[in-house]
């Protein structure tokens, strides 16, 4: 046996007239301050050890002399076995303090936790991973107040340093493992009341850094308060020069993001949450830039935390998307969430499409549910609707339509009769810009009687509002696929249709469509008032203005637009969802997209 470079002897542990299996460790050499473990290289009884401890060998100096040996000779006593990795002082460290970290170390705390009806940071991160999946980044942290408290006291009762990261896998049983990885960042309520820490700003940092770089989704669970003012071991007066909310806010557009909040959620908190694209929040959960302590500091009054932006609040003003009955049900909605941004289902279960034709009544007046449409034509169970306590005008959310993800949206004629005011148009705009980030193809079902006017409506804005339905739509780059269901008039339609009929990648109608610059009856008081007030005011006048109502109904409908190329067909309702599986099939973004924004609005 040779040296098999330049070093020094350390250390023979085998002596003369042993045997030596193939494989086993036989001599120790040292080079540049490391030790080298020889290994026999066969089955051998050692002759003669030519060099000691603390000789210098040469590569390819020969180390021994050895025979061939095929069986240990009678009695010899076997080698002793090697110590097991778990009797290591090392690995036992490394256990004893990984055991910190768990909720299992912190009883009290936990109690605390589930006495509220609410789960810790860990259990809801290992309720949205896959099991086994999640790689945690940053365990070991601890709150930089090793100038104030024991290093021991920090590792028990500030693990994590408040915050749980890591990757893990989402929805792996449905996606391929480079669609399932998921960066999972999650405040710990229960470690100095879940407030932003020093080295915790460095692991969201660590973490968002990742998410960018490799295009990962983010899910964040928001709880606690602010900046933390307790963490002394850094020379820092304000810690505004902290890289956190540019990163996060920086993946706008990039990447989906959904934040998930519960239990009290303030300040910085409150802020990155604000920027995810899907806000979901349980039903006792409340939100808000500043907290009980920072609204009195403000000489703002005094008040109780369930009083600073409680959820139901939240859901009506549109800051919730989705609003959860527990913290489970929102990881539910979050993995449903991600799965539509994951890409296409291979199975699916088609809908009754023969039940469309019912949708719209026969009386054109009448109101109805439009989200039944989307029902009837959706995959079964796929419809997830967001936004739902805001925006009443137009309904917006998630589907599939033969295993595909797509965005849709609909006129809800029973809010002001369809017409778009301005919640409903921030609530669309922001749904168009969501989608078009996120390659997601987008459904809209027409049926309105344009922008809501008059003096009330024009004091919230109503000009800027709507307009941002003609831009958001101007910068699509994903298809979209305008069906008309009834109502299809003026700009507000016009606006549903991506600015224009022949926006869409096709624009459609139902038989009960009907169309016009504005609606019916509005413009035949306007465009016939000569003729209505040379009648005297009674049954003469409301006879003329009938008569001239039905011919602009009957010049309006669907099949006179589909002659006149206006739109490009008339179909059957049950014909509908194979019009947009086709076009789904077919389309493709257009090239070149550049990256968008999405409101925070």
């Amino acid at each position: 046996m040779r040296s098999p470079l330049h070093a020094q002897v350390v250390e023979w542990l085998v002596a003369p007239g042993a045997l030596v299996h193939e494989g086993d460790v036989v001599l120790v050499l040292e080079a540049m301050k490391m030790e080298h473990e020889i290994r026999a290289p066969a089955t051998v009884r050692v002759r003669e050890l030519l060099h000691a401890p603390g000789d210098t060998v040469a590569e390819g100096d020969v180390l021994w002399a050895a025979e061939p040996a095929l069986a240990e000779a009678p009695g010899a006593a076997p080698a002793a076995p090697a110590p097991t990795d778990a009797s290591r002082a090392d690995l036992q460290r490394l256990q004893e303090r990984e055991a910190l970290t768990r909720d299992a170390a912190r009883p009290d705390a936990v109690a605390r936790r589930h006495a509220l009806g609410l789960r810790t940071a860990r259990e809801n991160v290992a309720d949205l991973c896959d099991p086994g999946s999640f790689d945690e980044y940053g365990a070991f942290a601890i709150a930089a107040q090793t100038s104030r408290r024991p290093v021991d006291e920090l590792r028990r009762q500030t693990p994590a340093d408040g915050m749980v990261t890591g990757i893990g896998g989402v929805n792996g049983a449905l996606f391929a493992p480079e669609r399932a990885r998921t960066a999972v960042l999650a405040y710990d309520a229960t470690v100095l009341a879940g407030t932003q820490g020093f080295r915790n700003h460095q692991k969201t940092d660590r973490l968002l850094g990742v998410a960018a770089r490799h295009r990962l989704p983010v899910v964040l669970f928001a709880e606690g308060g602010g900046g933390r003012p307790g963490d002394a071991d850094m020379p820092i007066v304000a810690g505004l020069h902290v890289p956190t909310f540019a990163a996060f806010a920086r993946l706008n557009g990039v990447v989906p993001t959904i934040g998930i909040a519960a239990g009290r959620c303030f300040a910085g908190n409150a802020a990155l949450l604000g920027c995810c694209d899907l806000i979901i929040a349980t039903r006792d959960a409340t939100i808000g830039m500043g907290g009980p302590a920072m609204v009195e500091g403000g000489g703002l009054g005094r008040f109780a935390p369930e009083d600073i932006g409680p959820a139901a609040d939240l859901h009506r003003n549109g800051v919730i998307d989705l609003l959860a009955d527990d913290e489970a049900h929102a990881v539910r909605w979050a993995r449903q969430c991600l799965a539509i941004f994951q890409g296409a289902l291979p199975d699916w279960e088609t809908p009754d499409v023969d039940a469309l034709p019912g949708v719209v009544p026969e009386n054109r007046l009448r109101a109805y549910d439009t989200r039944a449409a989307i029902h009837g034509i959706a995959d079964v169970g796929t419809v997830l609707e967001l936004r739902t306590g805001f925006g009443q005008g137009i309904h917006t959310g998630f589907a599939r339509i033969e295993g595909r993800a797509i965005g849709w949206m609909a006129n809800n004629p029973a809010h002001l009769g369809g017409a778009i005011d301005a919640d409903a148009a921030d609530k669309a705009a922001r749904f168009l810009q969501l989608c078009n980030a996120h390659g997601l193809p987008m459904v809209s079902l027409v049926d309105t009687p344009g922008f809501m006017v008059g003096p009330d409506i024009e004091r919230r804005a109503q000009v800027r509002h709507v307009s941002r339905m003609f831009i958001a739509a101007a910068h699509l780059q994903v298809p979209l696929f305008a069906v008309v269901l009834r109502k299809g008039y003026g700009l507000g339609a016009m606006a549903m249709a991506a600015g224009g009929f022949h926006e869409p990648a096709f624009t459609v109608a139902w038989p009960t469509g009907e169309f016009g610059g504005m609606g019916l009856e509005g413009a035949v008081k306007l465009g016939y008032r000569k003729e209505l007030h040379a009648q005297p005011e009674g049954p003469q006048r409301e006879a003329l203005y009938e008569r001239l109502l039905a011919r602009q109904y009957e010049n309006g409908q669907a099949l006179r637009m589909a002659e006149t190329l206006e739109i490009d067909a008339v179909i059957e309702p049950a014909r509908t969802r194979d019009w947009l599986a086709r076009g789904l099939a077919a389309a493709r973004p257009s090239p070149d997209v550049p990256r968008h924004r999405i409101d925070a609005w």
